[in-house]
């Protein structure tokens, strides 16, 4: 009998969260200590625009990911799509953030 399928590929049982000689689990900062954040240079914003263009493209963006994210949830069901209902309440905090932002920077 020919086997279909392959084998699953060996994988390292520790955690990613754990060192492998320790029982103590790896913080967020310890693989980051000592170096600084360096951005991609892929993309990049044009240093000379403002911060009031910023923030307006800031919330498109975010109210676009709202609507995607409310698209998408429809289609699961369960933990997933409770899921992706709280990413998308975080969306739209962001957003609102942003907006306010936005309002203080030019009053009506």
């Amino acid at each position: 009998m020919v086997k279909v399928t392959p084998n699953p590929p060996d994988t390292d049982p520790t955690s990613p969260h754990e060192t492998p000689n320790s029982e103590k689990p790896l913080e967020a900062t310890d693989h980051m200590a000592g170096r600084t954040r360096q951005p991609s240079s892929i993309f990049l914003i044009a240093p000379d625009i403002d911060n009031q263009t910023l923030l307006e493209y800031a919330c498109e963006s975010l109210a676009s990911a709202n609507v995607m994210a409310s698209d998408f949830a429809r289609y699961l069901e369960g933990s997933q799509c409770n899921t992706l209902l709280g990413i998308e309440q975080s969306i739209m905090l962001g957003e609102l953030a942003v907006n306010r932002v936005l309002d203080n920077l030019d009053p009506p």
